[in-house]
């Protein structure tokens, strides 16, 4: 999924608990998905990191070095202006988009 394109805000931004809780009817198990589903976002974006920057990485034996790579400060900064996880799982909550199912219930 590409979170770049997402629409979830920045900043912090206050919900109705009526809307996070609709597809559940539970607010615990709704905030417990959105959770799950913030871990997995998460998780995706510092794997995508983590290959980007090591691209631009060099080696050197000699702690004492430390290389500023200007690509590698970029694609860093880009990552920080990125909504944060959290934000973008409660957009897709909303949006109908996080599939969730109790095992329970047939």
């Amino acid at each position: 999924m590409d979170y770049k394109e997402t629409k979830a805000p920045v900043s912090t931004v206050t919900y109705d608990k009526e809307a996070i809780e609709a597809p559940t009817d539970n607010i615990y198990e709704a905030i417990s998905i959105i959770a799950k589903r913030a871990t997995q976002i998460n998780s995706d974006l510092k794997k995508e990191l983590v290959d980007k920057l090591d691209e631009f990485a060099t080696y050197n034996d000699s702690l004492e070095e430390v290389f500023e790579n200007k690509e590698q400060i970029e694609v860093s900064k880009f990552y920080e202006r990125l909504p944060k996880p959290h934000a973008i799982a409660v957009e897709e909550w909303l949006a109908g988009k996080v599939y969730h199912r109790t095992p329970d219930v047939e």
